[in-house]
């Protein structure tokens, strides 16, 4: 079959352990931690994994102890494996799975492929809504869970509240139009794309900022947003981007009690300014997404209430992923935000 891999072609995935299910993708998207695998960023995915976390697609083969699922269903895969039953994920965060969390794409080959295999397919697949738009599905294979569970709720967002949301790519775009379900009285995204920032006014934005470009230095960015909470600063800044320049600027935009939500994957180091933040009462969240907001978010789709189509801009088949690559790693140049592959 074929598959994107760093150098061969790979025969379509067996069932190995009883849980598992064998899916036949038919929508699959690419992501910015794939970006980030790409460059070496995430030691534990090494060369010859097909990459990608995301897909919706039909069953193809399931394995004995599989009990919600057959062949022939239409499925969501989750970006996250949950075995249900270990320590973790009795506690609500699958995402520490001790023999699942982010494996697809990452330790076991993923779903930017024709078949993929799931491990634990009762706890990491979802049927698909009728009359639902699978595009518009598989947004919740990831981003609106990373951008709701990793952004809003660690960060707090409470009516009322004060937002600043570092980075409009899709996940601080999927944050932003979740952290609405919380009524905050004003959320300011930030970034260095106007055409992002452009996005994120028509998706709810009450103000917004351009960011390290056109003279914006650090100090006028943090004069701006300072500017417009009256001095205050933000009870909640979401970290979107993952690169140190940017965690620099989450933590100058806090106010006092304020909680900073990282979201972004970050490949090195950065400075905790802790002489400065110590005595103002703050919180440095970090989390790996748990999806275990899927189902409500599924719900939320069905009924109309959400609608993640509107981040996908551009589509490909799926012979064309590695074009698909160029115009997603060059996401400014080409106006992009979610790429869809079809197979």
């Amino acid at each position: 079959m074929k598959a994107l891999v760093y150098t061969q072609t790979v025969p379509i995935p067996k069932i190995t352990n009883p849980t598992d299910a064998v899916v036949r993708v038919t929508k699959t998207t690419l992501c910015g931690t794939d970006l980030h695998i790409r460059k070496g960023d995430v030691a534990s995915c090494t060369p010859g994994h097909i990459l990608g976390h995301e897909g919706v697609g039909v069953v193809h083969e399931v394995g004995t102890s599989v009990s919600r699922f057959k062949k022939g269903d239409a499925v969501l895969i989750s970006c996250i494996s949950s075995c249900a039953t270990c320590e973790y994920c009795r506690r609500g965060v699958p995402s520490q799975c001790t023999t699942g969390g982010w494996i697809l794409g990452n330790e076991i080959d993923g779903t930017q492929a024709e078949y993929v295999r799931i491990p634990h397919a009762d706890c990491s697949l979802y049927a698909l809504p009728q009359g639902v738009d699978e595009a518009s599905l598989i947004m919740l294979s990831d981003i609106f869970p990373t951008g709701l569970e990793c952004g809003v709720l660690n960060g707090r967002v409470q009516p009322g509240s004060t937002v600043a949301i570092i980075g409009a790519g899709p996940v601080g775009l999927a944050a932003l139009v979740t952290a609405q379900f919380y009524s905050p009285a004003k959320i300011i995204v930030l970034d260095a794309d106007i055409n992002r920032l452009m996005v994120a006014s028509q998706m709810g934005a009450h103000d917004i900022v351009m960011s390290g470009t056109h003279g914006s230095t650090e100090g006028t960015v943090i004069r701006d947003v300072l500017g417009l909470t009256d001095g205050k600063g933000c009870d909640t800044v979401i970290e979107a981007v993952g690169i140190p320049a940017t965690f620099k600027l989450a933590q100058r935009l806090l106010a006092p009690v304020g909680v900073l939500a990282n979201v972004g994957v970050h490949g090195s180091k950065v400075d905790l300014f802790l002489d400065e933040l110590w005595s103002k009462n703050i919180t440095i969240t970090t989390r790996l997404v748990d999806a275990v907001t899927t189902p409500m978010l599924l719900k939320m789709v069905e009924a109309d209430k959400l609608r993640p189509k509107q981040l996908i801009t551009h589509a490909f088949r799926f012979n064309d992923i590695e074009k698909a690559y160029q115009v997603f790693g060059a996401a400014q140049e080409h106006k992009a935000l979610k790429v869809l592959i079809q197979m």
